[in-house]
C-alpha cells in the first residue's frame, strides 16, 4: 500500500500523520483495499480554483477532486484489485461547510476523503438514485470513523 498525505494549505494546521493513519483505517478496516496507490493532497481554495478550471473546466473552488489512475496503472503495472489515484481537498470549502453544517471542519475534511475514495471505487453522485446510494455508504462509513477516531485531532494546537 502507499498512501501519501501532502498537506499545501494554510488556512488550519492540520495534523497529517493522524489523517494518514484514518484514511488507512478506512482503506484496510473497513473497505479491505489493501492494494492501493492514493495521494492526498490538502489546498487552499485558489490552488483548487486552478485545478478546477485547469481540468474540469469549472469555475471556482470545490470541496473535494477525485482523480482516478487505476485503469492508466492497471495498463502500465497490472494494478487489478484496490484503488489508485489522488485526492485534492479544500481545507477552506471544509471551514466553509462545517459553518453550514454545524460540524467541525476537521469532520468535513474526512468525509471529503471517504467521499474521493467512494468514487475511486466505483460511486457516482449524478443521478439521484446513484446519489442516495453513495451518501449512504458514505455516512456509514463517516460513523466508523467517528467511533474509531476522535476527528478533532485532525488540528494541531500551538503556535
Amino acid at each position: 500500500m502507499i498512501l501519501s498525505v501532502r498537506n499545501r494549505q494554510r488556512a488550519r494546521r492540520l495534523d497529517a500523520r493522524f489523517l494518514r493513519r484514518i484514511t488507512l483505517a478506512l482503506l484496510r478496516q473497513e473497505l479491505s483495499l489493501p492494494e492501493t496507490e492514493l495521494g492526498i493532497h490538502l489546498v487552499g481554495a485558489q490552488e483548487m480554483a486552478r485545478i478546477n478550471e485547469t481540468y474540469l473546466g469549472h469555475a471556482g473552488s470545490t470541496d473535494v477532486i477525485t482523480f482516478d489512475h487505476a485503469e492508466t496503472s492497471l495498463e502500465v503495472s497490472g494494478f487489478a484489485s484496490g484503488v489508485c489515484g489522488e485526492l485534492f481537498i479544500c481545507v477552506d470549502d471544509a471551514i466553509s461547510f462545517a459553518r453550514e453544517f454545524r460540524t467541525s471542519w476537521q469532520h468535513e475534511v474526512v468525509r471529503y476523503v471517504v467521499h474521493g475514495v467512494l468514487h475511486l471505487r466505483g460511486y457516482d453522485d449524478l443521478k439521484p438514485s446513484l446519489r442516495r446510494a453513495m451518501k449512504r455508504e458514505e455516512n456509514r462509513l463517516m460513523r466508523r470513523m467517528e467511533s474509531l477516531f476522535v476527528l478533532r485531532r485532525l488540528a494541531v494546537r500551538g503556535p
